[in-house]
């Protein structure tokens, strides 16, 4: 068990969080959920002993480890691949070199020799003859094939590596496992892997994410930090989120009687157990909401953005046939090639492929900014379009002295100030804010500025290259419910795998060579092995 005791933490005049007293137990996995600058990261790191905290102590249970998922890609750069994973136990790997070096030494005493067959026997308990195999099959299940495992870890790729790391922190079979931010670069597979593993993870999970549909599928409790207090609540995100809104709803509403308000909740718990998520932790989560006490809960703090696209006019029965579309590289690469579809009314798809640049360079083909190698595009007449790239700083860089409202009338048809500041405002800048120069936004403001530029375009088809990069849970749920709501077609690459799942009703892939194209939502799509024998086979094609 790991537990917190009075902690307390203030950088100057202002207070992070105090009084912190919560028990971490076993077999529950808590989800650390809080505005961005709330210190979820720094929380972490005190858990960790990384840092201190100004006040307070943190218990962990004698004889109990902990392994923490590093956040330094190049720390391990000189080491061998199965050696940085089994680092991940460091006491066993401790002993592992102090035997080897005796035993790789020709002058070793005998006294030496006794002691390393001490540390031997040691080793042996820990599981350490085991240890390059468990190592091996952890690397391999998430992905990193056996050819590079005595390899450095510096001639792996950026995600090959985020894997090592990963698989470092799982081995071994942690008493408290700290995860912050474990999905980042991460496939849609191997989070689904993962997700599955720490569903099944008998031990206590502390995790941090921006990913709702990990958080779903792992959390048993929610760890919020809101109003400078940490509190744990039972449920995942989902319940966690609906709850507050509810909650809000209700104190909104002050004519509803206290009664008719504990009915309403009660009747929510009730359907949400009912309904409980899909992921192996659903029964004991459904017996704790079962226990839960309404009056720990309350309504959050935190501000949403308002997201809604509205189309100027509705899509005709046209939308958008695309055939033969091919494209190459500058070095010759394909990166995709006999791309062939046509987008029907209502459909919004999830585009997914393993190479980045090949669906940025879709989208720039697309729009407009790129031409094909082969193949033609056929837009509707009614279509108006709308493309939020990936990489948004050309839209900045030319307009890094304007403001931030100058900035957004460059994109309005309405210019009048007061509408402009009234947009921004529903767009979470307020104030002063508003007179921001373009230069100093955050990566996250830039994409709410994006937003801006692309609703007021009012497009009836959308093209979103990765639209959640750099925005925080509160921005990511928002633009969700937008886009669920979206009356016309989408197309859409994301990493967040519940806005996947739950905007789009089409998925198609693009390979090198030829397409994977189905009716069906984002998880069925995972999980489909017909779906990965067939990609398995379109990657293996000569000139994949």
């Amino acid at each position: 068990m790991l537990s917190t005791e009075d902690i307390a933490l203030q950088y100057g005049k202002r207070i992070l969080f105090d009084d912190v007293n919560l028990k971490f137990t076993r077999g529950n996995c808590y989800g650390v959920i809080g505005a961005n600058g709330a210190g979820k990261s720094t929380f972490m790191k005190i858990l960790s002993g990384e840092i201190s905290a100004n006040r307070g102590s943190v218990h962990l249970e004698p004889g109990n480890r902990m392994a923490v998922l590093k956040q330094n890609h190049f720390e391990f750069e000189d080491k061998q691949v199965l050696n940085t994973v089994i680092m991940g136990h460091k006491e066993m790997y401790d002993i592992m070199v102090e035997k080897d070096a005796i035993y790789n030494n020709p002058d070793a005493t005998e006294k030496e020799g006794l002691h390393a067959a001490e540390l031997e026997n040691k080793y042996g308990e820990m599981g350490g003859w085991n240890a390059e195999n468990d190592a091996a099959e952890l690397l391999s299940l998430l992905g990193v094939k056996e050819e590079f495992h005595y390899k450095e870890v510096k001639d792996l790729s950026g995600p090959q590596k985020v894997k090592v790391l990963l698989a470092q922190a799982l081995f071994g079979n942690p008493d408290i496992l700290l995860l912050d931010e474990p999905t980042n670069d991460l496939d849609a597979e191997t989070v689904t892997w993962l997700a599955d593993f720490l569903a099944d993870f008998k031990n206590t999970v502390i995790v941090v994410s921006h990913d709702r549909y990990f958080l779903d599928m792992v959390c048993t409790h929610v760890v919020d930090i809101d109003f400078s207090k940490i509190k744990i609540f039972t449920g995942n995100y989902t319940f966690w989120y609906e709850t507050s809104q509810l909650m809000l709803a209700q104190m909104q509403n002050k004519n509803k009687k206290t009664e008719q308000k504990r009915k309403e909740m009660m009747e929510f718990i009730q359907r949400f157990s009912a309904n409980a998520s899909k992921s192996k932790q659903a029964t004991s989560r459904k017996k704790a909401l079962e226990k839960l006490n309404i009056e720990d809960i309350q309504p959050s703090s935190r501000k949403y953005p308002f997201i809604a696209f509205q189309p100027e006019r509705e899509p005709g029965d046209q939308i958008l046939k695309v055939e033969n579309l091919s494209k190459k590289n500058q070095d010759g690469k394909v990166l995709f090639g006999n791309v062939s579809f046509t987008f029907n009314k209502g459909e919004k798809i999830a585009l997914v492929g393993k190479d980045s640049s090949a669906l940025t360079a879709f989208y720039e083909i697309l729009s407009g900014k790129q031409e094909a190698d082969t193949g033609t595009i056929e837009w509707g007449q009614t279509i108006i379009n709308a493309y939020l790239p990936n990489e948004n700083e050309e839209f900045f860089s030319d307009a890094h002295d304007v403001t931030l409202v100058d900035w957004l009338r460059l994109y309005s048809e309405v210019k009048d100030e007061q509408f402009i500041r009234g947009f921004l405002g529903r767009m979470l800048f307020s104030g002063e804010e508003v007179h921001k120069k373009s230069s100093v936004l955050s990566g996250g403001e830039k994409v709410r500025c994006m937003l801006s530029k692309t609703m007021l375009s009012h497009p009836n088809f959308l093209m979103l290259d990765e639209p959640t990069n750099h925005l925080d849970l509160e921005s990511i749920q928002a633009l969700n419910n937008g886009l669920k709501e979206f009356k016309g077609n989408l197309i859409m690459t994301s990493h967040d795998h519940q806005l996947l799942e739950t905007a789009c009703n089409r998925i198609l892939e693009i390979t090198p060579n030829g397409i994977i194209d189905r009716l069906m939502s984002f998880d069925e799509f995972l999980r489909d092995e017909d779906i990965k024998s067939q990609r398995e086979s379109l990657y293996g094609m000569v000139g994949a």
